[in-house]
């Protein structure tokens, strides 16, 4: 499991154009604070959004690439906050 709290102002229109984005390819549920994305791979994503950070939790299974998941959400999200990208994405273990 990865973490990441991103600074942001924009996080709750940030999550739900990452959500809307995926959601023709993927399974995916939302609200404007809270989403759940889950990956054909068996990664899920899930996102937490208030006034000032975007909150993320990142599951990707044993045998699967935690970089290049971290990567995919990372580099999706800059491209919706392209006015303020690159985003800070302080990932850690969780």
């Amino acid at each position: 499991m990865s973490v990441a709290r991103v600074p942001t102002q924009s996080a709750n229109r940030y999550l739900q154009q990452l959500a809307k984005h995926w959601s023709h390819k993927m399974e995916v549920v939302f609200t404007p604070e809270e989403g759940t994305i889950a990956f054909p791979n068996g990664s899920k994503l899930e996102m937490r959004a208030d006034s000032e950070t975007l909150d993320i939790v990142l599951h990707v299974p044993e045998g699967e690439d935690v970089a290049r998941m971290r990567e995919v959400v990372a580099s999706h999200l800059d491209r919706f906050a392209f006015r303020e990208a690159p985003l800070t994405f302080d990932w850690r273990e969780g």
